[in-house]
């Protein structure tokens, strides 16, 4: 399990050797970006449009998930990945990936719109997954079954993500009512669902039709984020190849992380990486806990 602290360490000596954007180098027009929907959501689609404005080079956005942006990125079958967890540094297809921090999302616990439930804390989480909580009346709302929504497999961008903050167990497994293949399927039925239960980014939960529970009285919004009053954030990437050396890449990666694209990034509703540094260090307390809370 690679650690959060060297992961983070890592990012940040990449921002703060970041320099001034300059023209990017004549050749082909277009950059294939690929990964997580949660980052496209949250910065990405609007950074691809400030960039092509400013250079002409078109960033084609394409889908897959973040295992796909991770792991598509360091074979070099695309430019630029999407993700929303650490690679895996003893995986052979994601020990060539090079991981930059650009933003902050936070994993959003979602419900029916109509649920009655406001705040859950993060024990009442935990029991959640781990089966022990199994019906809403234990979390204060009706006399009715919890249907849990959770992610096929267990290296997703939120599952993975899930296992480190809450269980530092990435291995942990979860007993769903429901297994779905990505986040767009898990909101959509908790849309309709009005006993529905999942996790997901907050950068997607806030464009669907839910509810969004507080955790420990505190919203997973850009201030409670940014500060790190909201327990459960986590970077959000852009990934490339390591070693393959593309400027085209790079000065899209230092654009990112610009004054400029931090500018963009904002607009969009999202904490850039650089605004919140201090969250590193927090995060790792946040993993301490998940560690001494146990199993």
């Amino acid at each position: 399990m690679r650690s959060l602290g060297i992961t983070f360490a890592a990012g940040l000596l990449g921002v703060l050797a970041s320099g001034a954007v300059v023209a990017a180098p004549a050749g082909d027009a277009t950059l294939v970006w690929a990964g997580c929907g949660i980052t496209k959501k949250a910065f990405m689609k609007e950074l691809a449009a400030a960039y092509e404005n400013k250079t002409g080079i078109h960033i084609d956005l394409k889908g897959g998930g973040a295992t796909k942006g991770i792991r598509n990125a360091a074979n070099g079958s695309i430019h630029i990945g999407g993700a929303c967890r650490v690679s895996m540094e003893k995986d052979e297809l994601e020990k060539n990936a090079e991981q930059v921090p650009v933003a902050w999302d936070a994993l959003a616990v979602i419900v029916n719109k109509n649920n009655p439930v406001d705040n859950i804390t993060f024990q009442q989480l935990r029991d959640v997954y781990k089966g022990k909580i199994t019906n809403w009346k234990q979390l204060g709302g009706r006399d009715v079954p919890i249907e849990l929504y959770v992610r096929r497999g267990k290296i997703s961008g939120v599952g993975y993500m899930l296992r480190e903050l809450v269980f530092a167990n990435y291995e942990m497994e979860f007993t769903g009512t429901h297994v779905v293949k990505s986040s767009g399927p898990l909101e959509k039925g908790i849309v309709k669902n009005p006993n529905g239960f999942g996790t997901t980014g907050i950068s997607s939960a806030k464009r669907r039709d839910v509810k969004i529970l507080k955790l420990e009285g505190k919203k997973p919004n850009y201030e409670n984020i940014k500060k790190g009053d909201y327990l459960l954030y986590r970077p959000l990437y852009l990934v490339r190849q390591r070693g393959r050396g593309d400027p085209r890449v790079d000065e899209f990666i230092k654009f990112a992380l610009s004054n400029e694209g931090k500018a963009v990034i904002r607009k969009a509703g999202t904490v850039p990486y650089a605004d919140a540094l201090v969250l590193v260090m927090k995060q790792l307390d946040q993993y301490k806990r998940a560690t001494a809370q146990g199993l």
